[in-house]
């Protein structure tokens, strides 16, 4: 503990950019998973209880060994298993429960869905995030990897949106527009999201889809724990019952269950946090800028996906196009799809699309015969040719939108309450500018379960979970920070930039937006994706990132083109159905009316 806080004092002097902590562990048995769980279950049944009481208060240095506390074991430690209890079971929910049931504890996660179907579009996972999934399991990082759509492989940036000239064409983004009018501006700034990589050995960020990784996540936990989840009967409330007492965790149906630990890990309308900091579930505050503790960003953000080759298909990852007061974004997602995201500066509840995932239903559109995406094209009149035509070859009944909100970081409450803890969007939800929610979660999950497995006593669970939230804040806080400035940059301090050769920029924002170009460029976004790639358990993977990405290039052009090749037959293009929020599954493409 004492290297662990040396190693913060030392990170937090070096611009925050931490270096991976790795504690000293018991060794592994030699046995399987699922026979080291069981051999601790049965040291579990043998004691004659499962939570021994007791008021008696002990100093950090007394004998663990102790009467009045249960020891807390391992496969190669004597003691009985931990007993976890998780609040949802969401990625961060799935990757805890993953990574606490290798290390032996009892884990049970209480999903409040009644059974797990395939929805919910791509989720980003960048670097730091497969760095984690590698140190937790290394079958888990292979089968994620059968999945994957590398983006940080290939171009990805700002694009000037007035100025690209709607023919998806390759340009660099150098300053030679300023003096030759004939050199195009399409590209503002690009991403050094594979430098960074390369810098410290890491595999490419890239998306893969949220029902798969669900799949495979909770497939790998059964093969632990086959009745790991328990589903439809959601935790509403906890009683943490004091130092080495555990918690009684309150679910739907009315029912109570004990454990060591709770887990809130139940999403941003958390029941978990609600208790915690005293919130009321969903309750909106001064016309919705405010909703349980979360603040409106002030944008709303419409979403597709589309079947579509467009001439820079293969070299772009994804792309933001930018313009006055709204940006535009496109990300591959393989499989020949396109997603797509537009953010805007309006109200909250200016509403016009549905959204499953705010739990809502396709027939909450306020004007059901309204053509969203004629909407979404009237909001960006004057716009490059490559939005509306990424636009156009979306079906307007798969449009969806959300409204979203973020909190600010707990920097003067724990994440903690007793035995209770929060992760992931329960405690710090952000912006999606970065793609950092989910990457974020499993950093949480990864953090906290080594975090337990040093604890060998039940009177210790308590100060190890203010541990855990010590290890952390300072890093969220900053991505938190980093996700939210990209989404108020962009729509308030950037417009289209500056050009000598045209009117189209002509405001002090553009002024602004053409003078940030070289600090962008050669500063922010490097030490951006720098910082958030500084955290990587594994170390540098050598030469492993440059064979996955080798071994995908062919892949990923061979089940593009097959999807090309089905979408154009009879002359029309097909369209992806709707996923990038949460519906249930629908069929895979849909007729949309438009010639080739």
């Amino acid at each position: 503990m004492k290297f662990y806080c040396l190693a913060s004092i030392i990170s937090a002097a070096t611009a925050f950019a931490p270096t991976s902590f790795r504690a000293a562990v018991a060794p592994h048995a030699t046995t399987s998973l699922t026979s080291s769980y069981e051999a601790v279950k049965c040291v579990n049944n043998q004691r004659t209880s499962a939570l021994l009481m007791s008021d008696v208060e002990t100093e950090a240095s007394e004998d663990i060994s102790s009467p009045d506390y249960d020891l807390l074991g391992r496969p190669a430690r004597p003691g009985r298993p931990l007993k976890i209890a998780i609040a949802g079971g969401g990625v961060g929910g799935l990757t805890t429960a993953l990574c606490m049931l290798k290390k032996g504890f009892d884990v049970t996660v209480y999903e409040k869905t009644a059974a797990f179907a395939r929805f919910g579009g791509p989720i980003q996972f960048a670097s730091n995030a497969l760095s984690v999934i590698k140190e937790i399991d290394e079958e888990l990082f292979e089968r994620v990897m059968d999945k994957f759509t590398f983006t940080g492989t290939r171009t990805c940036g700002i694009k000037d949106g007035l100025r690209a000239d709607g023919s998806f064409r390759m340009t660099n983004d150098s300053l030679d527009y300023l003096w030759n009018a004939d050199a195009p501006a399409d590209w503002f700034v690009k991403f050094p999201l594979k430098e960074c990589a390369d810098l410290f050995g890491l595999p490419y960020t890239g998306v893969i889809d949220r029902p798969d990784l669900q799949e495979i996540l909770i497939d790998e936990c059964r093969k632990i724990k086959p009745d790991f989840i328990s589903n439809g009967n959601p935790v509403t409330g906890y009683v943490s019952k004091g130092k080495g007492n555990g918690v009684t965790v309150n679910l739907a149906d009315g029912s109570e269950v004990e454990a060591d630990i709770l887990v809130g890990s139940d999403g941003i309308w958390s029941a978990v946090r609600a208790q915690m900091y005293g919130e009321e579930i969903k309750k909106s505050e001064k016309a919705a800028l405010k909703r349980q503790g979360c603040k409106y960003s002030g944008y709303t953000v419409f979403a597709g996906e589309t079947i579509l080759k467009t001439d820079d298909y293969y070299e772009t990852g994804y792309k933001v196009y930018i313009g006055p007061k709204r940006y535009f974004v496109t990300s591959d997602v393989g499989d020949g799809r396109i997603q797509w995201y537009a953010f805007f500066a309006l109200p909250p509840g200016s509403k016009k699309a549905p959204s499953g995932w705010g739990g809502t239903e396709r027939t909450d559109q306020a004007d059901p015969g309204e053509n969203l995406v004629d909407y979404i094209k009237s909001l960006h009149v004057g716009w490059s040719d490559e939005v509306m035509t990424v636009l156009d070859s979306t079906p307007p009944e798969s449009v969806e939108q959300r409204d979203l909100y973020d909190r600010s970081p707990e920097l003067l409450r724990s994440w903690a309450d007793g035995n209770v803890v929060l992760i992931g969007d329960a405690v710090h939800p952000m912006m999606p500018n970065l793609g950092q929610g989910g990457c974020q979660a499993i950093e949480d999950a990864f953090v906290l379960s080594e975090t337990l497995e040093l604890v060998k006593s039940s009177d210790k669970l308590e100060g190890a979970l203010q541990d855990f939230y010590k290890k952390r804040i300072v890093r969220v806080s900053i991505v938190q920070f980093l996700s939210r400035l990209a989404s108020d940059l962009i729509i308030n301090a950037f417009d289209t930039p500056w050009s000598p050769h045209d009117d189209l920029g002509k405001t002090w924002k553009s002024y602004l937006t053409f003078f940030w170009k070289p600090l962008l460029q050669y500063a922010i976004f490097p030490g951006q994706f720098a910082y958030l790639y500084s955290y990587h358990p594994t170390g540098n993977m050598g030469d492993l990132p440059a064979a996955l990405q080798a071994k995908w290039k062919k892949q990923h052009e061979e089940d593009a083109e097959k999807a090309f090749a089905a979408a154009s037959e009879d002359g029309y293009q097909a369209v992806a159905a709707p996923s990038f929020f949460k519906i249930a599954e629908q069929p895979e493409t849909v007729m949309a009316m438009k010639k080739n």
